[in-house]
């Protein structure tokens, strides 16, 4: 499973916006290992709501097969009886890796797009290089 997962964090969940959108909250959090990995991210929140204070782990991988093979099929094609990555977290997308913005020091930013919900993760480099691929998938759970 460790060869799937690029990078995992639990955060506090800082900040929360939802009077732009329907139906999406813009949430920030700050990890609770307090090195500096900082995120921002719009959730559909009639689906997974968050409020401030809450502590919620996030994980972006590469495949959701539990072996950390890569996926022969969309994650939507999967037989109801195979078990995966996503049946262990409440909230999951996938989406594409766009953009990725050096920082201050060690530190980098990366910039995903879930169809148009957006995630900003900062941190350092050695945490997040992992990332610079084309297709991630996000899972959180609280």
């Amino acid at each position: 499973m460790a060869d799937s997962q690029l990078f995992e964090d639990t955060f506090e969940i800082t900040g929360k916006v939802d009077n732009k959108y329907d139906r999406v909250s813009r949430v920030s959090g700050i990890s609770t290992s307090h090195d500096g990995t900082e995120f921002s991210l719009d959730v559909n929140h009639e689906l997974y709501p968050l409020n401030q204070h809450e502590t919620v782990q996030l994980m972006l991988a590469s495949t959701l097969n539990l072996d950390g093979t890569k996926d022969e099929k969309g994650w939507r094609e999967l037989d109801s009886n195979e078990t995966t990555l996503a049946d262990m977290y409440d909230y999951v997308c996938h989406g594409k890796v766009y953009r990725f913005e050096e920082g201050d020091g060690d530190k980098i930013g990366v910039y995903v797009s879930f169809g148009g919900l957006l995630l900003y993760i900062s941190g350092p480099y050695k945490k997040l290089t992992p990332l610079r691929i084309d297709y991630v998938y996000l899972l959180l759970k609280k």
